[in-house]
């Protein structure tokens, strides 16, 4: 049977999201047995006219319209296009996703998601609890819930420090000045708690995996960011085998139960301690990285879904190291009639039914 699976975050622009990667990954193994639907949240999202990946495409209401409407959106896909299986892709729209995960599988739609327990844990302010319990270090990091605090964390970390949001929002701060401005920012978009986190230098290592909820993983894949883009994004990045970073991915997903796809974002510092710096509870933009070195975690989460156990036993790498990874910008050239349907039908369906 030829799935019918939704992908958001097919933003693909400078700050890309993960959902063309997710799609490249799952159109390279299925090829035509899959129809792809993309969620877009804006007309101009490079991922809707990428007619070789993506089939066809939708526009959702915003994630902070509430969960009603973006529920209402996706049953309605569901009866038009009779949608069997959605990844999202993108933090704000997962609580949405993991509140009605009942509602959804109710209605036909199967989703491979954490409890909302789990997703709490990638907040901030945890970050310092779960390094202690997979045996990794953390920066020294203050927790925020007013202006006093704020000048006490300054105090404790010096500057410069990282100010973040507890889910969203990080800058480095330079003095008090800057650390106020950026506080008010985050507060007046985000609220409370902020996180105050000593700076770390280092070499930056992630790792990407997926876990299945009872402890075990469909597989994990570490990288070292070579360079990187002003908005953090990697540019280039190698493959590792790093024994610490995998074998604390390992224990994450035994401590934690985790069931989805995760991204541990790691500093290894000049002193060599590994330093846990976040925890994305979804695919991140590289993932098909790891797909191109061997390991498709796209693929393995829709062949669970399809309730076909996969269980890597263990930490030992399934993927060469020293695999290189480059992005690199393209150009689309196509006509508006895509565009034309999208802003005035809200999808691209009609122009694809040829109407």
């Amino acid at each position: 049977m030829k799935h019918i699976i939704a992908i958001s975050g097919i933003n693909a622009v400078d700050n890309p999201g993960p959902g063309v990667a997710v799609a490249r990954s799952l159109r390279e193994f299925y090829g035509d047995d899959i129809h792809i639907i993309g969620l877009a949240y804006d007309a101009m999202e490079p991922g809707i006219y990428m007619d070789w990946l993506i089939d066809e495409s939708f526009l959702m209401p915003y994630p902070s319209g509430g969960s009603e409407a973006l529920v209402q959106r996706l049953l309605t896909i569901k009866k038009e296009r009779g949608l069997d299986m959605v990844i999202p892709n993108l933090d704000a729209e997962l609580p949405i996703y993991i509140a009605n995960a009942d509602r959804l599988r109710e209605a036909g739609i199967q989703c491979y998601l954490p409890d909302m327990k789990q997703f709490r844990l990638r907040g901030k302010d945890q970050i310092p609890q779960i390094a202690k319990s997979i045996n990794i270090e953390t920066p020294e990091t203050v927790v925020i819930t007013n202006h006093s605090d704020l000048h006490l964390a300054a105090a404790k970390t010096g500057f410069p420090f990282m100010l973040k949001g507890a889910f969203y929002g990080a800058q480095k701060v330079q003095s008090i000045a800057e650390a106020l401005q950026v506080y008010h920012h985050i507060v007046a978009e985000w609220g409370f708690p902020l996180i105050a986190q000593r700076m770390v230098t280092g070499e930056h290592l992630n790792c990407v995996a997926v876990g299945n909820g009872a402890g075990g993983h469909l597989g994990m894949v570490a990288i070292k960011k070579l360079s990187i883009t002003k908005a953090g994004k990697i540019w280039t990045g190698v493959t590792i085998h790093h024994p610490q970073l995998l074998e604390a991915a390992q224990q994450f997903t035994e401590r934690y139960q985790w069931k989805g796809p995760f991204e541990m974002e790691c500093l290894l510092g000049p002193d060599n301690k590994l330093y846990l710096i976040e925890i994305n509870p979804r695919f991140p933009a590289w993932v098909y990285f790891a797909t191109g070195v061997g390991c498709n975690l796209p693929q393995r989460l829709v062949t669970s879904m399809d309730g076909c156990e996969i269980n890597m036993a263990g930490t030992v790498p399934e993927y060469q190291s020293g695999k290189l990874f480059v992005r690199y910008t393209n150009d689309i050239v196509t006509d508006m009639s895509d565009l034309q349907s999208i802003v005035t039908s809200g999808s691209t369906l009609l122009h694809k039914q040829g109407a």
